[in-house]
């Protein structure tokens, strides 16, 4: 037997509105923590796509050119989040 998933039923589930609120929670999450690690400024940006609700958390603006800096602090804001 072949597990088939039902990818129609699936994208209209990732396009809900609770989906959507999900999506933002965890990406508020991942922002409060990258904050608390480095001090910086960070933003959240949400949006439904063509195929479902997207999240982004955005730049640390204290610290200009400093792109590693960044990425590190996002990257322990996501371990940060994840363990809540």
């Amino acid at each position: 037997m072949r597990f088939r998933p039902n990818m129609n039923g699936i994208r209209s589930l990732m396009r809900t509105p609770e989906a959507g609120r999900e999506v933002e929670r965890i990406a508020s999450r991942i922002k409060s923590s990258a904050e608390s690690a480095t001090g910086g400024e960070f933003r959240t940006d949400s949006a439904l796509g063509p195929r479902r609700w997207r999240a982004a958390v955005i730049g640390n603006y204290e610290k200009h050119n400093d792109a590693e800096g960044t990425r590190s602090a996002l990257l322990r804001g996501m371990d940060g989040a994840g363990s809540e």
